[in-house]
């Protein structure tokens, strides 16, 4: 690869690592906790301001369990197979990638588990990106900035994720089961067919 070329990659790295990390669910805290790397080394990381060491790649490659390769963008698609949810704690949502490559537009399935009682308010986040989302079983509570929204099995919902925004099960009765694609750099899913009136 040419300087140039390495040059690229390392300026790629930041979205990247990001989108592995919000992926799998994971907050910078929590893998700063898990990798022993400074919250504001990952933060400038991410954003772009600082570039990661081969050590810091390392590290963040385990804890994501993806390769150097896949974090570089340069790994071969995979070929289909089952993939393993990764539980985030133990009553807490699965998260199922079901693309493998890293940076882009990608999609995952999350399953939230059944609760007994009414939820509290979910707690809300913002980050760079554009989301989509789809409810595949169950009612889930989509908390988007001052709305509250409740969409059942077949609702979907698009949103920029600058946007502050949250979701729980929305309440007893069994999980909740719904799809995300989500571009970190802002990409949109773009309809070819025209809407119905």
């Amino acid at each position: 690869m040419t300087d140039d070329g390495v040059a690229d990659t390392l300026a790629a790295m930041g979205p990247r690592l990001r989108a592995a990390r919000e992926q799998r669910g994971a907050t910078l805290t929590g893998v700063s906790r898990a990798t022993g790397i400074s919250l504001s080394t990952l933060s400038r990381i991410e954003t772009g301001r600082r570039k990661p060491t081969l050590e810091v790649l390392l590290h963040l490659a385990k804890a994501y369990g993806i390769s150097l390769d896949e974090l570089a963008g340069t790994a071969p698609v995979a070929a289909a197979g089952p993939r393993t949810p990764m539980l985030q704690r133990p009553g807490d949502k699965a998260v199922l990638p079901l693309t493998r490559y890293v940076g882009g537009l990608h999609a995952h399935k999350h399953v939230l588990p059944a609760v007994d009682a009414p939820p509290t308010r979910p707690r809300q986040v913002s980050h760079d990106g554009y989301e989509w989302l789809c409810v595949l079983y169950g009612r889930l509570w989509l908390a988007l900035g001052e709305q509250d929204l409740v969409l059942s099995a077949g609702e979907v919902a698009e949103f920029d994720t600058r946007t502050a925004h949250g979701v729980a099960n929305a309440g007893p009765g069994g999980p909740v089961e719904y799809l995300i694609m989500f571009g970190p750099q802002g990409e949109r899913l773009r309809p070819r067919t025209p809407a119905r009136p």
